[in-house]
């Protein structure tokens, strides 16, 4: 595996936001009843992006969005499908939490759907807790937030 640090702005992770836009509005019945929080994943915003690659394939990516002065939140974890299983989101779990300690974050949160029982599982794991929903998924019917303090 190959891990490479980007931003919003690369080709791989433009064409992984994609698929994870398709893949949300999937979640929700269409992307008409997700419209209002587009504006707060735009793929140029997120300015700490890890791009995995194996055999020089880009295989899945997750980044990292400044929501506060102590709090990162942690954007578009994917994994292709055919790649998921061996570990490789854990792996850019570790990776992102590290650099957001690098940034001077305290704490990373992150929003993601009950239904993604495999991402719940692995922030659990990982020692993330449930929190109330922040700003803007509090108003967004199925969404929970998850914090881990990182220092």
């Amino acid at each position: 595996m190959e891990f490479r640090w980007t931003d919003g702005s690369d080709a791989d992770f433009h064409r992984f936001y994609l698929k994870t836009e398709e893949y949300y509005s999937s979640i929700v019945g269409g992307l008409e009843n997700r419209t209002a929080f587009v504006p707060y994943n735009i793929s140029e915003s997120i300015t700490d992006v890890l791009i995995v690659s194996i055999g020089g394939i880009a295989v899945a990516c997750a980044g990292l969005k400044a929501y506060s002065d102590t709090d990162v939140e942690i954007k578009r974890v994917w994994v292709e499908p055919e790649y998921r299983k061996k570990h490789i989101a854990e792996a850019m779990m570790i990776m992102l939490e590290e650099k957001a300690l690098e940034l001077g974050f305290q704490r990373a949160i992150l929003q993601t759907r009950p239904q993604m029982e495999a991402a719940v599982s692995m922030y659990l794991k990982r020692g993330y807790v449930l929190i109330d929903n922040y700003p803007p998924y509090d108003k967004l019917e199925g969404a929970i937030c998850f914090a881990r303090n990182l220092s």
